[in-house]
C-alpha cells in the first residue's frame, strides 16, 4: 500500500456494515460519520503460552501445555470493537514480513477492520510479544523497533496526523507526551476514550496527562487511578478523576468496575463475573471496547459497565488478546446459559444483565470466530 499523502475524506457511498448485530442501529442517522471508532497504535504478533504451572525459573526449561498466535497490541482493541459490530478504522504500520502479512489479513479479511489508513513498511520487521500466562496473570517479553514515520507529519488535514470523522476515538495516553491528533479529532466532534500505561518515571502526576482535556472518558485500572489521585481506595480515586474528565471508570480486576459521571454526579458499580481464566491478555482492551459500544449505543451507565465486564470475562477463557474477544454469538450463548441455570447466582446475573433481552436479536453471527492457533504459515493443500 502506498504511504503517500492521503486525503481523509471518506469515499462516496455507504460504509460496509459488519455482519451480525449492529448495536448502534437505533441511533444511526443520515449524515453520521462513516466510521464508528478510529484508533491508532502498534500491531504486534503475539505468541501466547498457557498451561504453565509457575513462572519460568532461571536456568531451567519450562513446558507450556497450550500455545496460540494472534495479532496483538492495538489489534486487541480493534478486533474487540469490530466483533461487537462497530465500524472500526485502524491506522498502523505493518511489516512486510510473514508476521505483518498474517496480521494484516487477519484484521482486514478476518475481522472486517478498515485498514485504509494503515501502511505496509518495506524492510521493517513486525514487533513480536511472547506472553506467558500462569496463576491468573501473565508475563510478557517484547521486541521491536519504532516504525519509520509516514511521509507526511501532522498538518491538521491528512491522516494519520488527523483522523477521519468518527463517532469515537480510543487512545492510550503516555505520561508527559501529547498526541496532536486527539485535539483534531475532538474538534471534529469525536468522543475520546482513553486508558493509560504504567508511568515509568514514577511521577504519577495528572498534569502529565494533558490530553485528558480532550477526553470524554478515562479508564485506568485501580492501581493507576490510586497513584494518580494519591488515594488508597479505587472508588475515591474515581471520584477525584471525575473532576478532571467527564466520565471516570476504574477497573477493579476480578472485582468488577466502578464509574463516576462528573457531569450528572451519577455513579455505578458492577461486580466481576467468576470464570476460569485461561489467558488474561487483552482483557482490559476488551473491557474498553465493550464500554465504548454501550456508550455509543446510549445505554445506562450501569449497563455499560456490566457489558464491558462480561465481554472481558468471556475473553479470558480463550487464548490471546485480539482473537479471544467475544462476538454477539458468544454473548448470546452465555446469556442463554445463565437464564437456563436456575441457581441463586444465576438469578442475580439475570437481574444485572436483563438489558441483554432488548439488545440481542433472534439470529446471531452464523460463522464461528477465528481463535489463536499454535502456528501460522501452513499452506493449503493443492
Amino acid at each position: 500500500m502506498s504511504t503517500g499523502r492521503r486525503d481523509v475524506q471518506p469515499p462516496a457511498g455507504p460504509a460496509a456494515v459488519p455482519p451480525g448485530l449492529d448495536p448502534l442501529a437505533a441511533v444511526r442517522a443520515e449524515g453520521d460519520p462513516r466510521t464508528d471508532v478510529y484508533l491508532t497504535g502498534t500491531v504486534f504478533l503475539d505468541i501466547i503460552f498457557t498451561g504453565l504451572d509457575s513462572a519460568p525459573v532461571r536456568g531451567t526449561e519450562s513446558w507450556a501445555r497450550g500455545m496460540g498466535s494472534s495479532p496483538g497490541g492495538v489489534a486487541n482493541m480493534a478486533t474487540a470493537l469490530a466483533r461487537l459490530g462497530l465500524r472500526t478504522s485502524l491506522a498502523a504500520a505493518f511489516g512486510d514480513d510473514m508476521y505483518g502479512e498474517y496480521c494484516w489479513e487477519a484484521l482486514e479479511q478476518g475481522e472486517g477492520i478498515d485498514l485504509e489508513l494503515s501502511r505496509k513498511v518495506p524492510g521493517w520487521h513486525s514487533p513480536v510479544t511472547v506472553s506467558m500466562a500462569y496463576e491468573g496473570e501473565r508475563t510478557m517479553v517484547s521486541h521491536g523497533h519504532e516504525a519509520p514515520p509516514p511521509e507526511h507529519a501532522f498538518d491538521g488535514k491528512h491522516a494519520p496526523g488527523c483522523p477521519p470523522p468518527s463517532r469515537a476515538c480510543i487512545a492510550s495516553l503516555v505520561p508527559g507526551r501529547r498526541e496532536g491528533w486527539l485535539g483534531c479529532a475532538a474538534g471534529r466532534g469525536s468522543r475520546i476514550f482513553a486508558d493509560v500505561g504504567w508511568d515509568d518515571s514514577g511521577r504519577w502526576d495528572p498534569a502529565d496527562l494533558a490530553d485528558l482535556e480532550h477526553c470524554e472518558a478515562f479508564l485506568p485500572n485501580a492501581e493507576e487511578a490510586m497513584r494518580y489521585t494519591r488515594t488508597s481506595c479505587p472508588r475515591a480515586a474515581a471520584r477525584k478523576l471525575a473532576d478532571l474528565v467527564p466520565l471516570a471508570v476504574v477497573t477493579l480486576g476480578p472485582e468488577g468496575a466502578y464509574a463516576v459521571d462528573g457531569r450528572s454526579g451519577e455513579s455505578a458499580e458492577v461486580p466481576g463475573i467468576a470464570v476460569e481464566a485461561l489467558d488474561p491478555t487483552g482483557a482490559g482492551d476488551v473491557f474498553v471496547a465493550g464500554f465504548v459500544t454501550g456508550t455509543l449505543a446510549e445505554w445506562p451507565l450501569a449497563d455499560r459497565l456490566a457489558f464491558a465486564g462480561l465481554s472481558a470475562a468471556l475473553s479470558v477463557q480463550e487464548f490471546g488478546g485480539s482473537l479471544s474477544a467475544p462476538g454477539w454469538a458468544e454473548i448470546a450463548a452465555w446469556w442463554r446459559g445463565v437464564r437456563a441455570c436456575g441457581t441463586p447466582a444465576a438469578a442475580g446475573l439475570c437481574r444485572q444483565y436483563g438489558f441483554l433481552d432488548a439488545v440481542l436479536p433472534a439470529a446471531y453471527r452464523p460463522a464461528p470466530l477465528a481463535r489463536a492457533v499454535p502456528t501460522i504459515g501452513f499452506r493449503r493443500p493443492a
